[in-house]
């Protein structure tokens, strides 16, 4: 799964956690502050992640460094897949 298919999928997983439709979403995107994003949409975009994607999530590597924008997201999920792939 390359960048751009990660973004996509994080864009279609907010739109649901938050119940509505983001017709875009740069990198530089704050989940925070642009979007609105609280805890229980977190928990709910992860859980998406999860299904769509078969995104494996360690509760225990999760910081909040994450989910400040858009990019740093992309960044986890990009490098959480490599990790699945090597096994």
């Amino acid at each position: 799964m390359n960048r751009t298919d990660i973004v996509e999928q994080i864009r279609v997983a907010l739109g649901a956690a938050l119940g509505r439709e983001i017709a875009e979403l740069p990198e530089r995107t704050s989940l925070f502050q642009d979007l609105a994003v609280d805890s229980s949409s977190v928990l709910e975009l992860l859980l998406t992640l999860e299904d769509s994607i078969g995104l494996e999530v360690d509760p225990e590597e999760l910081e909040p460094e994450i989910f400040e924008t858009v990019g740093n997201l992309s960044n986890y999920v990009e490098d959480n897949l490599a990790k699945q792939a090597r096994g």
